[in-house]
């Protein structure tokens, strides 16, 4: 398994040969502009919500790859109103077998609203079940106890988690986070990007180390090997 940083919440991993996007916010990131969209692989895009910095890259990627988008029923449908055809509409609570694996979607705390300012859905994360690694990619969303859930019911071996506070849980809540979810590996997103979201790097792999955890913060571009 292959994960690839491309700033903010934007990762790409690879399960058996199969390339998943997460919420593709690269062309109008200022830190990422050393990325090419045009080389990004994607046979899946998947959406936790409508805003634009996780949305933003997601016609252009589409439409070059042919990927399919999941998300919740009404981002979805907005990106079928653009042309994008092959999707696969999701909300909170569904479970759905891919053939890279199981994709479930969990509830998140946030808000969702797409860039014309049309609705956008309920907010929703993703547990992700394959014959690798089974993990778990929080979206933007505030410390909840349905993480519990995931914790109780779902075997989780790496979780990426929002860390910048302000518009999501911060680090402190994050590691909180990762107890409900009982999983140590975590990979940090949503930080850094803009003024109200930047972290001290040192002092939050300090918290979750003290905890017997380790976070992971990736350079944009970084990829590593799981």
């Amino acid at each position: 398994m292959k994960i690839t940083y491309y700033g903010h919440s934007c990762f790409g991993i690879e399960v058996d040969g199969k390339h998943l996007l997460f919420d593709p916010f690269i062309s109008q990131n200022e830190k990422a502009s050393h990325i090419d969209i045009n080389a990004i692989p994607a046979d899946y895009i998947l959406l936790s919500h409508g805003h634009f910095d996780h949305v933003a890259d997601v016609e252009a990627i589409a439409k070059r790859t042919n990927a399919k988008v999941v998300g919740s029923f009404e981002v979805v449908n907005w990106f079928a109103e653009k042309g994008l055809e092959n999707n696969h509409p999701m909300n909170p609570g569904g479970n759905w077998k891919f053939d890279f694996g199981t994709v479930k979607c969990t509830a998140a705390i946030h808000s969702s609203s797409m860039p014309d300012g049309s609705y956008g859905g309920n907010p929703m994360g993703f547990h992700i079940t394959t014959n690798r690694d089974n993990f778990y990619y929080a979206g933007d969303t505030a410390l909840t106890l349905d993480m519990k859930l995931i914790g109780d019911y779902l075997k989780t071996d790496f979780a990426l988690l929002p860390i910048g506070d302000n518009f999501t849980m911060g680090v402190d809540d994050a590691v909180i986070a990762s107890d409900f979810i009982q999983c140590d590996n975590i990979i940090g997103l949503h930080y850094d990007t803009f003024g109200f979201i930047v972290v001290d790097h040192d002092e939050a792999k300090k918290k979750f180390s003290e905890k017997g955890k380790e976070l992971t913060l990736m350079e944009i571009g970084e990829s590593v090997e799981r």
